[in-house]
């Protein structure tokens, strides 16, 4: 069974830039359709962004799109977002899964954007 662990966030002002990377071990993602999810305190998980098996097919919610970027490095079983031009709205525990996503989820990373 896949094991996701999500690193990278931490409290940013608006306007910041962070990149969460996620880890994956026990099995490889190279052929996945991968996603990043966050979900913010009393609403429910939300999709932000798709990356294709390939790196290519890239798909963002409305929310993010032109402020963040998913990529992944295949040969390090890895994949990240690029979150810039950060707004306290997307304040949110961010995961990374398949897509669609299984039923294993790593705990988190936490991103903060205040001033």
């Amino acid at each position: 069974q896949v094991q996701l662990v999500e690193s990278g966030g931490g409290l940013v002002q608006p306007g910041g830039s962070l990149r969460l990377s996620c880890a994956a071990s026990g099995r490889t993602l190279n052929i996945y359709t991968m996603a990043w999810w966050r979900q913010a305190p009393g609403k429910e998980r939300e999709l932000v962004a798709s990356i294709g098996w390939n790196g290519y097919s890239r798909v963002y919610a409305d929310s993010v799109k032109g402020r963040f970027t998913a990529s992944r490095d295949n040969a390090k079983n890895t994949v990240y977002l690029q979150m810039n031009s950060l707004k306290p709205e997307d304040t949110a525990v961010y995961y990374c899964n398949t897509y669609p996503p299984g039923d294993s989820w790593g705990q988190g990373t936490q991103v903060t954007v205040s001033s």
